[in-house]
């Protein structure tokens, strides 16, 4: 880990934090929610060690990266001018793409974006939303799950914010990092979004006590508004995006879920990545894997079967 550089880039009008390691063929590594560039660390070693150029940004509004203030800054074209930005300043033409949780939502818009900017892609956890062009897309998760889904229920500034700052910050990591099982997260009004808290014991076994300082410090430091200003964004984004509706992403993917990965089970997803739809939409669609046993944080709770995954994949090219 201590062979990690870091480094602080002025790009497209803001500050981004960037890790990376070793020399080679680039591969853009993209993080999730609530996560950090850090989430990437045994993939990072992993890859460059095997002559492949690691680089993972701490996201806008994540980190040590700037956090604009308002949620209109988050939008997908914002992320993805980003990253774009990032790779003219380090001087790269195309990368093979990374990517887990939001991290992966940003990877689908980048190569339906800037597909020249990207040789393949990995991705975890969502599959690609092809745009609804009748609906918003939280209007869209309000009829299939409901007013309290969580997405819903981060949408208003002020409420989530005071949920998150009503416990300790490892508390609120740890009961994210521990998420398993088959129900998406509905948290009714009557309870409360502190309800989303509810952390066990003990850090799940893949976590160390270091790992979770990690997080816990950082956001600590910054909050959690930057992260939840992603939701806020998301309707803007459709409104923005429609001239995109129907577009196919076209580069090389593999795409990885476990099976007890809570988006695995919305309502349609299963149906949608495995009858014809996800290859439809994503024509190069070359391998689905679903990890037995394995929840969310799938890059994380099994490191080197994920690394092995990606090696594998992007080594063919």
């Amino acid at each position: 880990m201590e062979k990690i550089t870091h480094n602080h880039l002025k790009i497209n009008g803001i500050k981004m934090h960037v890790a990376e390691i070793g020399e080679g063929p680039a591969v853009l590594f993209l993080h999730g929610f609530p996560e950090l560039w850090y989430t990437w660390r045994h993939q990072m070693l992993h890859l460059s060690a095997r002559g492949y150029r690691a680089i993972a940004p701490d996201l806008r509004g994540y980190g040590e990266t700037d956090a604009p203030d308002s949620a209109s800054a988050y939008t997908a074209f914002h992320i993805v001018g980003d990253l774009v930005a990032l790779l003219d300043a380090l001087g790269i033409e195309q990368v093979f793409l990374v990517a887990h949780d939001w991290g992966a939502l940003i990877a689908w818009w980048l190569c339906l974006f800037r597909s020249d900017r990207i040789k393949a892609l990995v991705n975890m956890s969502v599959q690609f939303h092809p745009r609804c062009p009748e609906v918003t897309t939280i209007q869209r998760y309000r009829e299939l799950l409901g007013d309290d889904f969580y997405m819903c229920r981060f949408q208003e500034p002020g409420e989530a914010e005071e949920a998150f700052a009503s416990v300790k910050t490892s508390e609120v990591m740890k009961s994210f990092f521990s998420f398993r099982g088959g129900k998406p997260i509905i948290v009714p009004k009557d309870i409360g979004l502190k309800a989303l808290f509810q952390a066990p014991a003990e850090s799940p076994p893949w976590l160390t006590e270091e790992d979770l300082n990690y997080f816990t410090s950082n956001f600590e430091k910054t909050g959690f508004t930057g992260a939840l200003n992603y939701y806020r964004a998301m309707d803007l984004t459709w409104e923005l995006d429609a001239p995109w509706t129907g577009s196919q992403v076209k580069v090389p993917v593999k795409f990885m879920i476990g099976d007890l990965d809570i988006t695995y089970h919305v309502p349609g997803v299963k149906e949608y990545i495995h009858n014809g739809g996800f290859k439809k939409d994503v024509p190069g669609l070359d391998e689905v894997v679903v990890m037995e046993g394995v929840a969310h944080f799938i890059n994380q709770e099994k490191p080197e079967e994920v690394s092995k995954h990606i090696y594998e994949y992007i080594s063919k090219f």
